[in-house]
């Protein structure tokens, strides 16, 4: 890209951009205003950034935070002056708390017109607080500072990725004129500039990893009753995740309590180990007592499963968290000490030979899963209602094999984590568990979706309508998002709080019900709709994927009628648990 010297505001953002290009940045989101002109008119005239022009500056950055959730690099987001920037902040706070890499770039009027009550101003120093992992205001343009502007880029992308990644927030005060008009006394013309010489060190470099000895650390699991905890995580690289926790699954003989958000659940074949019903066998008291761990090895963020923090917290046992960054993923404030490295950087200093833990403690869990497993087989083979936790039992099993799904939060996450089947489909998770809210679903899902494989979204009806405008970006998306809609009028996560016993106010102030009729909202948005009848016709639809635009699948449910089939679930399930079993003491 030929560096812009039609004016001083060009001439700085297009140094922006190319700078960022050679250090790996390949897309952007541009929101649209005016004083944001450079920035914008630089990101779309570079040839080899990707810059998509999108309304809504919230569902703008859910986009892009679903497209660096892809790809692990950072995504660009510029917008105008004012409270546009605002609207990006609740993905900012998602992107901090789930450790995904954004730049942000708002633009600014300049400070001659801040506190003068000028039009589209506010103050957006800091406007994100402590989320952002790096912020700064840059100086106004200036051609004796080029230097100045290419280095502060550099180090922002850098921290964007390292030591822990997140958003990066540049605010970019401007001056008139901006518009890409030709200013005759700008003092630097291009025959003066060398863009080889002054880009050439630039270049994207992997950011090399820490040596650690594990020995003394692995010596120290000499213990007869451990657990690992494969929480939510989504890797770049799911396979060598997998075999990595496999591994140390392997050599000290521990089950795996795999989240349902893990990718462990979906390398099925690659762990003996595997415990999926968790949250089932917990509820049922004689087992959670017999089956307390002496340590648990966490990697990645903790489930979701609230029956399982409270079996936690109820014993304190010993706690080691893997994990590369400097985070306190320890909610549960156990004994918890932790060993800073990614679970692959462990498994390649592994010794093959086994720590045997106790036979018996892993085959009581084992049993106990078996048990679990094949009463929830055998409910949902009998269960012909179209009933919200058999969809997330289903998806395990009916997807195309390694088919990104976005799960959103509130029940689907939840039915996700209870009834998610372990399978070898290598099915690719996404979520946004950093806040778990509700806001930017549909958008995150359309990232993830752009240019990757035929994607899946797992919603309901109040997370999908919160975020519609999300419906704008489809013209902009290459690949396909099928989204099934869960709609059972309402907020269904509510009918598991006390407050459900209480109506008035329960119905209309927590369940919110909005009897929307979606065929209409998807033809208002030229959106492919789809009523599903039956599991017929669900699984006809779902175990083949289109590879271009988006459509939605409906699934009518009934809510409080769905509780109600969860907590008898729940109690046969226990029942089962309750025949004689292994004794867990060792021999």
């Amino acid at each position: 890209m030929p560096i812009d010297f039609r004016n001083l505001n060009m001439l700085w953002a297009s140094i922006l951009v190319e700078t960022l290009s050679r250090l790996g940045l390949t897309t952007a989101i541009a929101c649209p205003g005016s004083r944001s002109t450079p920035l914008t008119v630089a990101f779309a005239q570079h040839d080899r950034i990707e810059t998509i022009p999108i309304l809504d500056e919230r569902s703008a950055a859910f986009f892009a935070l679903g497209l660096a959730k892809r790809t692990g690099l950072p995504t660009a987001l510029i917008c105008t002056s004012g409270t546009a920037g605002a609207n990006f902040y609740p993905a900012v706070i998602e992107a901090a708390e789930s450790r995904v890499p954004l730049l942000i770039f708002t633009s600014d009027r300049p400070p001659e017109l801040r506190h003068t009550h000028a039009g589209q101003t506010i103050n957006q120093v800091n406007l994100y607080g402590t989320y952002p992992k790096w912020q700064t205001e840059l100086a106004l343009p200036d051609v004796n500072r080029l230097n100045y502007l290419r280095q502060m880029i550099n180090y922002g992308w850098e921290r964007s990725l390292s030591p822990i990644p997140g958003p990066v927030h540049f605010n970019i005060p401007l001056r008139p004129p901006l518009a890409p008009t030709l200013q005759l006394d700008l003092e630097i013309s291009e025959t003066d500039f060398d863009p080889e010489d002054y880009f050439s060190f630039l270049q994207f470099q992997e950011l090399p990893s820490n040596k650690i000895k594990f020995g003394s650390w692995f010596q120290s699991l000499q213990v007869t009753r451990g657990l690992i905890i494969a929480g939510v995580d989504s890797p770049q690289n799911p396979q060598t995740y997998v075999q990595a926790i496999a591994k140390l699954s392997g050599c000290l003989k521990f089950p795996i309590l795999a989240e349902g958000l893990s990718p462990v659940r979906n390398f099925a074949d690659t762990h003996p180990y595997l415990i999926s019903t968790y949250d089932l066998i917990l509820r049922h008291s004689e087992d959670a007592k017999n089956l307390v761990p002496e340590v648990i090895i966490q990697i990645g963020d903790f489930p979701t499963s609230k029956v399982l923090r409270t079996w936690l917290e109820s014993y304190h046992p010993r706690h080691w968290i893997i994990d590369p960054t400097y985070q306190n993923l320890d909610p549960l404030h156990n004994k918890t000490q932790f060993l800073r490295a990614s679970i692959q950087q462990l498994s390649a200093n592994l010794e093959e030979t086994e720590i045997r833990g106790d036979d018996r403690y892993l085959q009581q869990w084992i049993m106990l899963e078996d048990r679990a497993r094949l009463q929830c087989d055998r409910i949902f083979a009998e269960t012909t209602t179209l009933v919200e936790p058999k969809i997330a039992r289903s998806l395990s099993q009916i997807l195309p094999p390694q088919t990104p799904i976005f799960i959103s939060n509130s029940m689907p996450v939840r039915d996700v984590e209870w009834f998610w089947r372990p399978n070898d489909r290598q099915l690719q998770p996404y979520f946004n568990r950093g806040t778990n809210g509700i806001d930017g679903i549909l958008s995150t899902a359309l990232g993830i979706a752009h240019c990757n494989r035929p994607s899946v979204l797992l919603t309901g009806d109040l997370s999908l309508l919160h975020d519609t405008n999300g419906f704008l970006i489809r013209r902009y998306v290459r690949g396909h998002l099928t989204i099934i809609l869960i709609n059972n009028n309402g907020g269904g996560i509510f009918q598991f709080l006390p407050i459900s016993e209480y109506d008035p106010p329960f119905e209309e102030f927590f369940a919110v019900p909005q009897a929307v009729d979606f065929a209409k909202l998807c033809q208002t948005y030229d959106i492919e709709y789809h009523l599903i009848q039956d599991w017929q016709q669900f699984q006809a639809d779902l175990s083949h994927l289109p590879e271009f635009g988006i459509r939605v699948l409906e699934v009518r449910c009934d809510r409080k009628f769905d509780a109600q089939w969860r907590k008898q679930l729940f109690s046969s399930v226990a029942s089962i648990l309750m025949s004689p079993k292994l004794s867990d003491k060792s021999e």
